[in-house]
């Protein structure tokens, strides 16, 4: 890949982060600005990210994944957002994503597909969890492997990230599979399998750019939902602790 070529992929994906987080911003800036991960995990992560190795990192197997506990996620729906303009050099920048969060609304994993108009079509997974950085991540397709990959980038806050290249037979499994599920290790050691249905994803892929109104539409109806999940599982942990009786008043002892 030449140097234009080059340049020309980093702004788009540069621009894929940019219409990602213009429009899922409120709901995903105001997360990472107002919730504090545990002890700020994706610090020591950016620090510790080493180059690429020249084999795929070891990562956890299936069946150690499946043991590992499922938390309880709130997916937004597959959606193409396409651009073109002077950020883009006059070319066209399409991207096809989806976001799996928690009931409190923090972001936990996306994945999207980058097609710039003159560059190859690239997958990004992005984690934002505190995870192992030399660990890498693992994709599975229905329960089989897919592809294997070092993080590329880890920044504070905004996750780690994973590039492959989403040739046409990728695609194609993806149209026809059931669930991408995004494998990785956490700072604890535990294995985290992140599932992503992909029921909606061929009727994004193939289909026109959403309306940029109906994305607004769509993200508004997504902090509602989230903020009821949020006001549900504070009322579930209120119910959960015990009510502090008042003690009983100290008796004298007899005389």
């Amino acid at each position: 890949m030449d140097h234009h070529n080059a340049s020309a992929r980093r702004r788009a994906l540069s621009l894929a982060a940019a219409i990602l987080l213009a429009g899922t911003g409120a709901a995903l800036a105001q997360s990472a600005n107002t919730k504090k991960p545990p002890a700020k995990p994706a610090a020591p992560a950016a620090q510790q990210t080493p180059q690429a190795p020249a084999q795929a990192p070891a990562a956890p197997d299936a069946q150690q994944a499946a043991g590992a506990g499922q938390p309880q996620l709130i997916y937004t729906p597959w959606t193409k957002l396409c651009q073109k303009g002077a950020e883009t050099n006059n070319k066209q920048v399409c991207v096809v994503n989806t976001q799996a969060r928690l009931e409190t609304g923090q972001p936990v994993v996306m994945a999207q597909i980058v097609d710039a108009e003159g560059s190859e079509k690239i997958m990004r997974v992005v984690l934002m969890i505190p995870v192992r950085v030399q660990s890498g991540t693992r994709l599975l397709l229905d329960g089989q492997e897919l592809q294997r990959g070092a993080f590329a980038l880890c920044a504070p806050y905004m996750g780690c990230n994973s590039d492959f290249k989403a040739d046409d037979a990728l695609v194609a499994k993806l149209k026809k599979g059931k669930s991408l599920d995004v494998q990785a290790v956490n700072v604890f050691n535990e294995i985290v399998n992140l599932p992503l249905p992909l029921a909606e994803f061929a009727q994004a892929y193939d289909g026109p750019p959403l309306d940029p109104k109906a994305f607004e539409e769509q993200q508004r109806k997504l902090q509602e939902e989230l903020q009821k999940k949020a006001e549900e599982a504070r009322k579930r942990m209120e119910s959960q602790q015990p009510s502090a009786a008042a003690p009983a008043p100290a008796t004298p002892p007899k005389q």
